[in-house]
C-alpha cells in the first residue's frame, strides 16, 4: 500500500504532465494587445494569427479604425460568456464610411484544431484560475451560416463539460481567434453585475430553437479601446536599458583617463 506522501508526489507528477501537454498545444499569441476600456476596467487579449488568420485581421482592422468605441457587451453569463456586441448595432456613435464598409464583410469560419483539441479549455479544469478565451460567434440571419462571420465574439469562462454541452446543444460553430492576457478582474465584475433574462429566437435551416441570454441590466460600454506591440514593448526597454549601460560606461570610462591622464 502506498503511503500519502508518495501518492501525492504520483499525483503532482501526473498533473505537471498534463500541464505541459496542455501548455505544448496553445497555440502561440502574436506580439499584438488590445485593451479594451470599460467603466469597471480594462481588458486586454491577443490574437492567435497562424490559428485564424482571416479573422485576425478583420477584429484588428475595426479595432484600428475604432470600430469597437462606444460598442458594449450585451450578454453576460456568469461563469460562461461574456459577448461583445456587433459593431453595426451595438455602439452608441454613428460609424463613418469606412468603419461600415470593414463591419459589414463577412468572414469564413476558420474553424481549427484548436477548438477540438480544447487544450486550453482543458487547463480551466487543472488550474485554479480562470481562463478567458475570444471566439468568433457566427453570426448572420440564420446564425449557423459557416461564412457570415461579423464582429460581434465571445469572452468564454468554462469548464469543459460545460462547454462541450452548450456546443452540442445549440449547434453552434466558433472559431477561436484569441485570448484574453490581462483583466481577469475586470470579467469577474461584469459577472456580478444583475442581468434579465432575454428569450431570442435563434433560426435553423432545419429548425428554430428558443435560447435564453443573460442580458446585464445596465450598459456595459466600451469607453474606448487601444492596441499595441510588446516586441516593440521590449525593444524600447532593451534600448532604454543599452542606453544607461552605455552612459555608465561612459563616466567609468572617463574616470579611469583621468586617473591616468591626469
Amino acid at each position: 500500500m502506498y503511503s500519502p506522501g508518495f501518492s501525492f508526489m504520483i499525483n503532482a507528477c501526473i498533473l505537471l504532465s498534463l500541464m505541459s501537454l496542455i501548455s505544448s498545444l496553445e497555440p502561440q499569441l502574436g506580439s499584438t494587445r488590445v485593451v479594451f476600456q470599460t467603466n469597471y476596467g480594462d481588458i486586454e487579449f491577443g490574437f492567435f494569427p497562424t490559428v485564424a488568420p482571416k479573422t485576425v485581421d478583420h477584429i484588428f482592422k475595426l479595432v484600428r479604425l475604432g470600430g469597437y468605441n462606444t460598442n458594449h457587451f450585451f450578454r453576460v453569463d456568469k461563469g460562461f460568456v461574456a459577448q461583445v456586441a456587433d459593431v453595426m448595432g451595438g455602439r452608441s456613435a454613428p460609424m463613418n464610411e469606412e468603419q461600415r464598409k470593414e463591419a459589414e464583410k463577412t468572414v469564413v469560419g476558420e474553424f481549427s484544431e484548436v477548438k477540438h483539441v480544447r487544450g486550453m479549455m482543458i487547463q480551466t479544469v487543472v488550474h485554479p484560475h480562470s481562463r478567458y478565451y475570444l471566439e468568433m460567434l457566427l453570426i448572420s440571419t440564420a446564425r449557423w451560416d459557416r461564412y457570415s462571420a461579423l464582429t460581434s465574439f465571445q469572452m468564454i469562462q468554462s469548464n469543459v463539460l460545460h462547454y462541450v454541452l452548450y456546443a452540442d446543444m445549440s449547434s453552434f460553430q466558433y472559431a477561436i481567434f484569441g485570448r484574453v492576457t490581462k483583466g481577469d478582474d475586470t470579467l469577474k465584475k461584469l459577472e456580478q453585475l444583475p442581468t434579465r433574462k432575454e428569450e431570442k429566437l435563434e433560426a435553423d435551416l432545419e429548425r428554430l430553437m428558443r435560447q435564453e441570454t443573460e442580458c446585464p441590466t445596465e450598459r456595459i460600454t466600451i469607453l474606448s479601446s487601444y492596441y499595441y506591440d510588446t516586441e516593440t514593448e521590449n525593444c524600447e526597454q532593451d534600448r532604454s536599458i543599452l542606453k544607461r549601460r552605455l552612459a555608465a560606461s561612459a563616466v567609468e570610462v572617463e574616470k579611469q583617463r583621468m586617473k591616468c591622464f591626469p
